[in-house]
C-alpha cells in the first residue's frame, strides 16, 4: 500500500493526511477482495525500515493502526473477516500488540477472507529468525538436518499457515517487491499500479485481477504445460 505520504505531499498536505486516507481505503479493498471471492489478503502496512521514519510519523501510524482496528473490528465480524497478523509485532507499542491480539481472537470463527496485516515486517528478517529457530531446533535434537526441505523450512516462517501469494499488486508505480514476502513471492505474479495507495480504487482492483486473470502460469515449466489462474491470494 505505497504512496500514502507523496499522495499528501502532491496535495500540499502533511504526511499523516495521506495515511488517514490509506487506511480508509483499506475498507474498500478489503471489502471489495471479499466480494471478489479471493480467500487470501495480505497488507504490507508497515516495515521493519519503516520504524526509520521520524519519531512523529511512527507514533501517529501506531495510533493510526489502534484506531482503525477497534473501528472496524464489528465490520470484519460483519463481514466474516478472519483477521492474521505478521511480522515482529513484539516491537509495536503495548497497546497495539494488544488490539491486535483482541482482533485476532475475536474474529478467529470467521471463515471467509483471511485479512493478514504485515507490521513491523521484513522478509529478510522473517527468513533469517527462520534460519536460527531451524539451528537452535537441530541443535536441540529436535530437527535432523537431513530433514530440512522447503516445506519444513516454510512452517518457520511467519506465514506458515498461510499459502503463498498468487498475485501481489504495487501501488505508486514501484517496481520492485522492498522487503516483501521475498520467500513466498517466487512465483507470484506482479502487477505494479501507477496510482498512489489512497486513489487505487475498486476498478483499478479490478484491472488487476483482470490483467492476473490472462497469464499463464508456469512454474519452471513449458508454455504448453501452463494453466490460467482461477483464483489469487493477493
Amino acid at each position: 500500500m505505497d504512496g500514502n505520504g507523496r499522495w499528501a505531499q502532491s496535495k500540499g498536505r502533511p504526511r499523516i493526511f495521506g495515511h488517514i486516507h490509506g487506511s480508509n481505503k483499506v475498507r474498500t479493498i478489503v471489502k471489495e477482495c471479499g466480494k471478489a471471492g479471493i480467500a487470501y489478503l495480505t497488507l504490507f502496512a508497515f516495515s521493519s525500515e519503516n520504524w526509520g521514519r521520524p519519531k512523529e510519523e511512527v507514533q501517529k501510524l501506531m495510533g493510526l493502526l489502534c484506531k482503525y482496528l477497534s473501528k472496524e473490528l464489528n465490520t470484519l465480524i460483519k463481514e466474516n473477516i478472519r483477521f492474521n497478523y505478521i511480522g515482529d509485532v513484539e516491537k509495536l507499542p503495548p497497546s497495539a500488540q494488544d488490539i491486535l491480539k483482541e482482533t485476532v481472537k475475536k474474529t478467529s470463527a470467521n471463515t471467509g477472507l483471511c485479512l493478514t496485516f504485515a507490521l513491523s515486517y521484513g522478509s529478510r528478517n522473517e527468513i533469517l529468525r527462520a534460519t536460527k529457530l531451524i539451528a537452535k531446533d537441530c541443535k536441540d535434537g529436535l530437527l535432523s538436518i537431513d530433514a530440512i526441505n522447503e516445506d519444513v523450512y516454510k512452517n518457520y516462517l511467519y506465514t506458515y499457515n498461510l499459502p503463498d501469494p498468487d498475485l501481489i499488486i504495487r501501488t505508486s508505480g514501484e517496481s520492485r517487491l522492498s522487503n516483501f514476502l521475498l520467500w513466498q513471492a517466487a512465483y507470484a505474479e506482479i502487477y505494479v499500479s501507477p496510482k498512489y495507495w489512497p486513489e487505487f480504487s475498486k476498478a483499478d482492483l479490478k484491472l488487476a485481477l483482470q490483467d492476473y486473470s490472462k497469464r499463464k502460469r508456469r512454474f519452471g515449466l513449458i508454455g504448453a504445460q501452463a494453466t490460467k489462474p482461477n483464483e489469487a491470494q493477493l
